[in-house]
């Protein structure tokens, strides 16, 4: 075997080089494919804000600040809410999502729907509410009558005026009741109502033959949102086992978020 003699070995300084030059691609690789994750990361993944009481032309402006898009695709009627504003979304505030995500709105109707006023007259209190609830209406405020029967409707109001059976009115709104007082079974028993939310208060309170009194939210209620999951830290008059008290009196009602203020008590 003949040996050219023309061949000079390879130095160890091109095979170091050669080596380095790998070493330093590879290292570029994967620094360029780390930035590129943080850079798509950075861009991509958005915290959704919170859409809710705002008006529909103020939560574009909020979306395309963040990158996103909204869509209204539902509506509900809530009387106590600014007509056109947003109820609720999804997905939820503080929820991830990607860049240009369709955030879907549901906003209180501009609208109202109307519905058709019941015959109340003859029933008991709790027939009463029923049929009210099933109408789409509210229970508004008890007064009392001498009467023969204790909680049997005598007349049926909406803003102190007779509404006659079959009537429409704007759903949701306040029916108040007439109601019969028999002398011997004036009175009735404050609930114990620290917890709970305001319309298990409410049914709670009419159940009793009481009325509603001043409802406030302390400063942990931010938003529309922040009132239906607030609960009864505080009422007036308080919860005294076995102490009765005249029915259609009002218990005046303050709301919280705060777990610390409901603990407390």
């Amino acid at each position: 075997m003949e040996v050219n003699q023309d061949q000079k070995p390879v130095g160890p300084w091109i095979v170091r080089n050669l080596l380095l030059a790998v070493a330093f691609l590879a290292a570029l690789l994967i620094l360029t494919q780390l930035g590129l994750k943080l850079i798509t990361r950075h861009n991509q993944i958005i915290t959704v804000p919170d859409f809710t009481d705002l008006s529909v032309p103020d939560a574009k402006i909020v979306a395309k600040r963040y990158d996103l898009r909204v869509q209204v695709t539902d509506s509900v009627y809530v009387k106590r809410m600014e007509k056109g504003h947003v109820f609720s979304q999804n997905p939820a505030p503080g929820s991830e999502v990607k860049k240009d995500h369709n955030i879907k709105l549901t906003i209180n109707a501009n609208q109202t729907r109307r519905v058709k006023m019941p015959n109340l007259v003859g029933y008991s209190l709790r027939q009463a509410k029923t049929e009210i609830l099933a109408s789409g209406l509210t229970v508004g405020r008890l007064s009392y009558r001498e009467d023969l029967a204790t909680n049997n409707v005598l007349d049926q109001f909406i803003d102190g005026r007779y509404v006659a059976p079959g009537t429409e009115v704007d759903a949701d709104t306040e029916v108040d009741l007439l109601l019969g007082l028999s002398p011997e079974s004036s009175e009735t028993y404050v609930p114990y109502l620290v917890g709970f939310t305001l319309p298990v208060a409410r049914d709670n309170i009419f159940d009793s033959s009481l009325n509603v009194g001043n409802v406030s939210y302390d400063e942990t209620c931010l938003n529309y949102q922040d009132s239906l999951n607030a609960v009864v830290y505080q009422q007036t008059p308080a919860y005294h086992a076995g102490s009765p008290v005249r029915r259609g009196t009002a218990v005046h009602l303050k709301l919280t978020t705060s777990q610390a203020k409901i603990a407390a008590r």
